[in-house]
């Protein structure tokens, strides 16, 4: 999510920080897996619905690379036009992770829940989620005005969102989808 929302609001609840600590938490956790697990970081915002951030097999290697990821997703989100790209953004993604053969196919879509704001409809929001059986797409809200996150997760399909303002418990929230999805 590098909408203007969340470069307008960090000041008063952190969301882009938190999300630039999801990314570097993410990219430093992967790093040395590069064998195991394939990823890609993109963006999305009202502008764009594909901002490449992190290619796949192009892992940053350095915390100089790792910082320029997170820059980038702070100036794409202080200098972007107004608008939600979510639902495409999110369907890119999941058709571009069946790709290459794997194992297992995850996407996670970070976002601020302010989907209402520009008449995005949760249950369109679920269908997208669900596109491809093979691949486990959930939303994590990691801000909200006011009760709209959780308003989402409960008209969100069950297992495909999650509520994590707190960015040290995301860690558990992941392995908890992974071990979900793995058992199934």
């Amino acid at each position: 999510d590098c909408f203007g929302s969340m470069y307008r609001f960090n000041g008063q609840d952190g969301r882009l920080e938190r999300q630039c600590a999801v990314a570097i938490m993410l990219m430093e956790a992967l790093d040395g897996f590069e064998t195991r697990f394939q990823y890609s970081i993109v963006g999305h915002s009202g502008e764009d619905d594909e901002i490449p951030l992190v290619d796949y097999g192009n892992a940053p290697k350095t915390a100089k690379e790792r910082l320029k990821v997170v820059q980038s997703m702070v100036a794409h989100s202080q200098f972007c036009y107004s608008g939600d790209m979510t639902l495409e953004a999110t369907e890119l993604a999941i058709q571009d992770v069946v790709k290459e053969e794997a194992d297992d196919y995850f996407v996670f879509v970070l976002s601020d829940a302010n989907l209402r704001r520009y008449g995005i409809p949760p249950q369109r929001f679920g269908q997208v989620l669900q596109l491809d059986e093979k691949v486990n797409a959930c939303a994590i809200f990691i801000a909200s005005i006011g009760e709209e996150a959780d308003r989402l997760r409960k008209e969100l399909p069950a297992g495909k969102s999650f509520v994590c303002f707190d960015t040290s418990e995301l860690p558990l929230l992941l392995r908890q989808v992974f071990v979900s999805q793995v058992l199934q």
